[in-house]
C-alpha cells in the first residue's frame, strides 16, 4: 500500500469527523488565523482545529499552468488540467483560500456549501501521494 503524506506538517489533519485545517486562535484577542503560525509568533496562538464546513465566498478558475517556481504542481511533462481556487468562509472563524475539488466549474456559486477534504497534490520521489487540503461542494459527498 502506498503511503500518503501531507504537503506540510501541521497544515491539516484527519479528525473523526473528517479533514480539519489546523489554525491558531490568538491568546490575546481570540482572532483565528490559518495556517497556525510558527517561529516567533507561535507563542501568541493556541492550536485549534478549524471547522470543516463553510460556504463559498469567491472563486476563479486557473486555466493555464502557473509560472514555476513558485508553482509546485505536477511536472510540465504531465498535461495541465484547469482547476478552481476560491475562498471558503468558515462561520465564526475566518475565510480561507483553497483549491476547489469540482468537476463542473459551472456548478460553483456564491454561498455554495463546501467541506474540507484531503486531495492529491503531487507524487513523491518514492511514489507516495503528497496530499493537500481542498474544499468540495457538500453535494459531491452524497
Amino acid at each position: 500500500m502506498t503511503q500518503s503524506t501531507p504537503v506540510a506538517a501541521d497544515l491539516f489533519e484527519l479528525a473523526p469527523d473528517g479533514v480539519r485545517l489546523v489554525g491558531g486562535r490568538g491568546k490575546s484577542d481570540g482572532r483565528f488565523v490559518f495556517p497556525l503560525p510558527t517561529g516567533a509568533l507561535a507563542d501568541e496562538f493556541d492550536r485549534v482545529l478549524l471547522g470543516r464546513a463553510g460556504r463559498l465566498w469567491s472563486w476563479t478558475v486557473q486555466r493555464f499552468r502557473p509560472k514555476s517556481p513558485p508553482y509546485a504542481g505536477p511536472p510540465e511533462t504531465e498535461p495541465f488540467r484547469a482547476f478552481a481556487v476560491g475562498y471558503v468562509e468558515l462561520p465564526g472563524e475566518l475565510i480561507v483560500e483553497s483549491r476547489l475539488v469540482v468537476d463542473d466549474f459551472a456548478a460553483l456559486r456564491l454561498g455554495l456549501p463546501m467541506e474540507a477534504v484531503a486531495a492529491p497534490f503531487v507524487t513523491g520521489p518514492d511514489g507516495s501521494a503528497i496530499l493537500t487540503y481542498a474544499f468540495r461542494p457538500v453535494e459531491a459527498a452524497q
